[in-house]
């Protein structure tokens, strides 16, 4: 995959709610993209993922948020363990030691506070991609917060997460874990009479600017990362929802 440098201004003003008269609430894994069998497929307690072999971390991560979920329960344990559902081994603490990278979360810690199981699972290098100290701390760890905030706003969030890597990607570490060039996040809310998508972008640097400077389309995250995201929703809800994104149902004017 080529470089992208991606430094995304989109402000549609396109309202892409959806009325309807069913609820998809019982779809099943909505949150998961199209799996390609080349990965490894893992169904963990928490989220579910894909993961890259030759890259050592998932390809993505997806699961549904609800706002029950983050009424805290257990800490946050910095316990990081190779993962033993990963047959081939995983990423290992030496990988990342001395590497200049953060162990960077794709579903953050903050999001499993519900659960032990939950908050243990979030710290399998399954869930850990190389980041630099500056994203992870900065516009990720932002983007992370907003959409918690998103939930507590709106209700249950279904989200894919995952890293981006071209030809040119180094490695780290003596498992050769691969760093992203960027990383992705894609969002769904749905209620009985609405639907929003929208996804983000970032290259795995300090990025400036507001979080929806970084915002797309479903559909333009898809012709990226190669995915083919929310694919059990009804076709016409899908289309009308990954076309645009409505800016101001996720913005407020100080974005």
């Amino acid at each position: 995959m080529r470089v992208f440098h991606l430094r995304l201004f989109v402000s549609l003003i396109v309202v892409c709610s959806v009325s309807y008269g069913c609820s998809f609430k019982d779809i099943a894994k909505l949150e998961e993209p199209v799996i390609k069998y080349s990965n490894t497929y893992i169904d963990k307690f928490a989220y579910s993922l894909s993961y890259n072999e030759d890259a050592e971390q998932a390809k993505w991560i997806a699961y549904k948020l609800e706002a029950s979920e983050l009424e805290p329960k257990f800490k946050r344990t910095n316990r990081f363990y190779a993962d033993t559902l990963i047959l081939s081994g995983t990423a290992e603490n030496n990988d990342y030691l001395h590497s200049g990278y953060d162990r960077g979360h794709l579903a953050p810690a903050a999001d499993m506070v519900w659960s032990e199981q939950a908050m243990s699972e979030s710290f399998s290098y399954c869930n850990i991609s190389p980041q630099e100290p500056s994203f992870n701390r900065g516009i990720w760890k932002k983007l992370e917060v907003q959409v918690r905030k998103w939930v507590l706003q709106y209700g249950d969030v279904y989200i894919t997460t995952g890293p981006i890597w071209s030809d040119k990607s180094k490695s780290i570490g003596f498992n050769k874990v691969v760093v992203p060039t960027h990383f992705f996040k894609a969002l769904l809310f749905h209620d009985q009479n609405n639907s929003q998508g929208i996804g983000f972008i970032f290259p795995n640097e300090k990025c400036d600017g507001n979080l929806s400077n970084y915002a797309v389309s479903i559909d333009s995250l898809e012709s990226v990362i190669l995915l083919d995201l929310f694919h059990k929703l009804p076709n016409t809800i899908e289309d009308t929802v990954e076309m645009n994104f409505y800016k101001l149902f996720w913005f407020d004017d100080a974005e």
